[in-house]
């Protein structure tokens, strides 16, 4: 145990992140690691992500006002369509592209974060990878920032690359040369699964967070042995909000095909109308944190979202992954790549019932699926976590510059 009278400075960290809460929930361990090493974390955010920070027991200064990222894809979306559709995978060296609205938004938000930092004067900033007036703030405060990836990450170093062109000016009006880099980037994605081509982040266990609830009483119950296999399906409520109800409500008859299958979708109430009529072997269930339920489950079908790409990986279930859109692309591709999973990213094979039976089907018959999403686990168990990075952090280079 390490020796109180040999710990650091007690020191303030800022955290920061675009508007969007699930972009916020991955770093929500690191500042419980911090917290509990005794540091004081405020979390800096619109509106949109203030509910979540509190959830999570976490001080919030709200900056801002509301963006609401739904009524921003809706109004670049056509009305009877959903992402997919309309803006099919995009090639691997234009996945920076889905940076470029947070650049814009680091240009608006950077006045206000500046006037709140002058106020807090935090030792340190820590952020997730897309928010970029983190890393300006750090630069004109002389302070260190540390960027956060949200788990299988074939975005952020090219759209990082971009915002130093975008915000050259910005950066040259705040006195910097350049826009800065952050000291570390923060990594929960086990190595394996990382995008070959994403650069060596600083290892840091994912630990799940997917929002609280009380222990609802069917979770508690798990599951008669004799009753099937189970499947969550998780697909978001990003996907009914954007068109996607048609789409859930073919996935889930098709997949009722499958002989000795339950399913458990999680579906807010005021979507669950648009799924009627549904199949007998569907249990419709409130959003619940899926870490709560996956050691009942045998699969998992979702839309590629981190959260739930990566709390699936901790649970060593392999995954069908259906993405509509940004980083769900490359989670569901490198699930794919090591063998753990399979991914549909074509509206003709999202739509055919056929083929995501089949899916659905080889990976809860063919063992190596399982397997390969067991190694996965392990992978990710043997990372450090939250609270010895953050103990880490504060001892070496970033603890060396706040103290300096």
């Amino acid at each position: 145990m390490t020796d109180p009278r040999q710990a650091g400075p007690t020191m303030r960290v800022l955290m920061m992140t675009t508007p969007v809460p699930t972009h916020f929930t991955s770093l929500v361990p690191l500042a419980w690691g911090l917290r509990a090493a005794g540091h004081e974390v405020i979390v800096a955010a619109q509106p949109d992500v203030v509910p979540t920070a509190r959830s999570a027991g976490l001080v919030a200064a709200s900056v801002g006002e509301k963006f609401d990222i739904i009524a921003y894809l809706r109004s670049k979306l056509p009305d009877d369509k959903r992402p997919l559709e309309a803006w099919p995978r995009p090639a691997a060296d234009q996945m920076g592209f889905f940076g470029r609205v947070w650049m814009n938004h680091a240009r608006r938000m950077l006045p206000d974060y500046l006037d709140l930092a002058r106020d807090l004067r935090p030792d340190l900033i820590i952020a997730e990878q897309l928010e970029y007036a983190s890393l300006l703030l750090g630069g004109i405060l002389g302070r260190p920032v540390i960027h956060h990836r949200w788990g299988v990450d074939g975005i952020s170093d090219l759209a990082l690359r971009d915002a130093r062109l975008e915000l050259a000016d910005l950066a040259a009006e705040s006195g910097l040369p350049a826009l800065p880099s952050p000291v570390h980037k923060l990594d929960p994605c086990p190595p394996s699964l990382q995008t070959p081509t994403a650069a060596a982040g600083t290892p840091i266990r994912y630990v799940p967070f997917n929002g609280t609830a009380v222990l609802p009483d069917w979770v508690r119950r798990g599951r008669l042995r004799d009753a099937g296999r189970r499947v969550v399906i998780s697909l978001g409520s990003l996907t009914f909000f954007l068109n996607g109800a048609a789409f859930v409500r073919r996935l889930l008859w098709a997949l009722d095909e499958i002989p000795a299958i339950e399913m458990i979708i999680t579906v807010d109430p005021a979507f669950r109308d648009a799924l009627h009529p549904l199949p007998s072997r569907v249990q419709v269930v409130d959003p619940t944190p899926l870490h709560l339920f996956l050691d009942t489950c045998d699969a998992v079908v979702h839309h590629g979202g981190a959260g739930t790409s990566m709390t699936a990986t901790a649970a060593g279930l392999p995954q069908l992954v259906l993405p509509q859109i940004a980083d769900a692309f490359d989670a569901g591709q490198r699930l794919q790549d090591v063998g753990a999973g399979l991914v549909l990213d074509q509206v003709a094979t999202q739509d055919d019932p056929g083929t995501l039976r089949d899916a659905v089907e080889a990976l809860l018959s063919k063992p190596a699926y399982r397997e390969a999403a067991l190694e996965l686990r392990r992978e990710m168990a043997g990372m450090p976590d939250p609270q010895q990075v953050a103990a880490e952090l504060m001892r070496a280079d970033v603890g060396a510059t706040v103290r300096g």
